[in-house]
Parts: C-alpha cells; structure tokens; sequence
C-alpha cells in the first residue's frame, strides 16, 4: 500500500488532526494505527513549539505538510509529530497514542517486555515502539521506505477535548478542543475531558 499523498497533509493542523485517526504508520516490521493526537498551530499558539518563532529544533514543524517533527522530551522521550499546512505555518500534530497492527513482537521488545495498552498509550510509548530519534525530523512521511504514513480505516466516533500538560499557555489555547482520539478503542493516553463530537 502505497503512502498518503502529500495533498493529504498540507491542510489545517486542526483538519488534519482528527484525519489521522485509524492512518497507519509505519517502519520496518513496525505498524501502528493512530488511535490519539493532538494539534498544534504555529507562533499564535503560545502551547506550539513554534510559539518562540524558528529554531533549529523545530524547524520541520514549518513544513511543507507531511514531514516528521521528533523532538527529545525532557531528555529521555522521543516524540512524534506530523507536521500540517503550506510551508511558514508551522504546526503540527502530536501522535499521542496507538494501537498496534503488525510487528507486535519488536513492539514489546523495543517497549521492555510490556503489554496491553501501557504499549503504545502516550506519546513517548509511540516513539520507543518506532526506535525513533531526532535525526528523523524532516522525513517525508509521504514516501516510501523508512518511516511513512498509510491510509486506515477512520472511526466510526471521534472524541474531542483540550491539550493536556501545557498548564504555561494562555487560557484560550489551553481550552481549545484540539485533542481528539477514536472513540471506540482502549488504546488512548488521556481519556480524562473527552467528548463525542
């Protein structure tokens, strides 16, 4: 199966957010189905990496759309964004959690032997189950080989509600309903504040 097209990301981070649900990614054995993200707009958006303008760690979030984003968290979690929109925008959406697909055996090897939902339920999980680091920030995700992002089967509901641990921002972004996850799966980090839209 081929990637998603590079059309298919250069919208709306807040369109393409909830439009990566059940999307696969892959790498290698390794296939997840997205089941959590979030969005995040660029230098307006004082909880966006991009609030501080252009840096050389967040560089990719300013496109083009379909690019990976991987930044260090706290100096021991790797996170996966994808990032959204024409180039300059910079925002992009944070893979918050997954559930497996295929490759469930290298999945609990790279994830120390875990099972169930603690696999792949937060963001960190996600980058440690793909073994990505920040080298990967500015991969097309829309072409083969290495990591790439497929079509999936979306979910019949999706669930809606705001950003979790950006206490910083100010209030109105902090409320934004841009967290949105599939409805009918365990496989989500945060279900706390979600709601069918």
């Amino acid at each position: 199966m081929p990637p998603l097209p590079q059309s298919f990301f250069r919208v709306p981070v807040d369109e393409l957010a909830p439009a990566l649900l059940g999307c696969r990614i892959k790498r290698g054995p390794v296939v997840l189905a997205i089941t959590e993200v979030e969005a995040y707009a660029g230098p307006e958006d004082t909880a966006s990496h991009a609030r501080f303008g252009r840096t050389e760690r967040n560089a990719a979030m300013w496109g083009p759309g379909g690019r990976a984003y991987v930044y260090l968290c706290y100096g021991v979690h790797n996170m996966l964004n994808v990032s959204a929109g024409e180039p300059g925008q910079a925002s992009a959406v944070l893979i918050r959690a997954c559930e497996p697909v295929a490759g469930l055996d290298e999945i609990r090897r790279r994830r120390g032997g875990k099972s169930g939902v603690e696999l792949l339920a937060g963001p960190g999980k996600v980058g440690a189950a793909l073994e990505l680091d920040t080298s990967w920030s500015g991969h097309p995700l829309h072409r083969s080989g290495g990591l790439s992002l497929l079509p999936g089967d979306a979910p019949r509901r999706v669930l809606a509600g705001s950003r979790v641990g950006i206490d910083f921002a100010a209030p109105a972004d902090r409320d934004r309903p841009w967290r949105f996850a599939a409805a009918d799966t365990a496989w989500v980090s945060h279900a706390k504040g979600l709601a069918c839209l």
